[in-house]
């Protein structure tokens, strides 16, 4: 029987690139990067000499780089020409990885993300399971009704800090203990910060995250201590047990989903665990015995936490 080498990744991956640059300077007109269109161009979109210009790079350098020759590209280098070629993020992207070279998506400036209605609306039909669209860093973008309630964001609930958004780590740590949802916030909250420590590894140096950390170190003993353990933990199933002064104990498991279009927010929802907690969950949601609840067997589980 005949068996098929492997195939090196790199120079699979060269061809890919070439491919790639030239399909996409070849939809670029010189019209749409200002220039004047000529006459008897033979090319149809822009020249690699002209790609160069408008990229910063020298015309040597791009040729190699289109015609999948094993040279360097900075991401300053990628971007630049990404830039000239038009590309959108997932080709930007995509270039990134045909030229083997890291890739960092752009980062909106803090509690900037913008909820499309659509979210709102996946938000606002799981009530009265409590939902909330989260970034790494905790912030709170979005919600629906029962997460409200839950964790009392009401204007009568729980400090959301300095920094212009709500957000469920800084509410958690500078709540007193009486006043925290989390019933068992000795074993919850070091996992979070454990998994915020992991979120952090992509953004060190960066002054939002920075500046978040230190105020929450110094607003927190608990938090500046859990933070020094240096502690990284993935996401994970988890069950949270809540409490609250109009339901009493309700306990959930918390799944996480991914958003396309925002790499680093995801939609967290609560699934009541036993017929207590569906009963609890349905009071805070507005007691509408007729809606049905996800989690209502044996057995129920989430699949990935927060």
């Amino acid at each position: 029987m005949t068996t098929l080498a492997a195939v090196p990744t790199q120079p699979r991956r060269r061809p890919e690139l070439a491919a790639f640059l030239r399909s996409r300077r070849a939809r670029v007109t010189p019209e749409d990067v200002g220039m004047p269109p000529g006459f008897r161009r033979r090319t149809p979109g822009l020249r690699r000499e002209e790609v160069a210009q408008l990229s910063g790079v020298g015309v040597t350098w791009y040729t190699w780089l289109e015609q999948g020759r094993p040279i360097n590209a900075s991401a300053q280098v990628l971007d630049a020409v990404a830039r000239t070629l038009r590309l959108d993020r997932p080709e930007r992207e995509h270039l990134y990885h045909l030229a083997e070279v890291p890739y960092a998506p752009e980062r909106a400036a803090p509690g900037v993300e913008a909820v499309s209605p659509e979210i709102q609306g996946i938000l606002d039909a799981l009530d009265p399971h409590p939902a909330v669209l989260y970034n790494t860093r905790y912030d709170v973008l979005a919600t629906n009704t029962t997460y409200e309630r839950l964790f009392l964001w009401d204007g009568n609930g729980l400090d959301t800090g300095p920094f212009g958004i709500r957000n469920v780590l800084w509410a958690l740590f500078t709540a007193s203990e009486a006043s925290c949802p989390l019933a068992d916030r000795e074993q919850e909250l070091p996992l979070m910060v454990a998994q915020l420590r992991g979120a952090y590894g992509r953004h060190v140096g960066e002054p939002a995250w920075e500046a978040f950390v230190r105020r929450l170190a110094e607003a927190s003993p608990d938090f500046a201590r859990l933070w020094r353990s240096g502690d990284v933990v993935p996401p994970g199933t988890r069950v949270k047990t809540f409490r609250h002064d109009a339901v009493g104990v309700i306990r959930m498991t918390s799944v996480s989903l991914s958003v396309n279009g925002m790499p680093e927010c995801r939609i967290v929802t609560y699934t009541p665990n036993d017929a207590e907690s569906r009963h609890a969950i349905r009071t805070l949601g507005g007691n509408d015995e007729s809606r049905p609840l996800m989690g209502t067997g044996s057995g129920d589980c989430g699949a990935k936490e927060n």
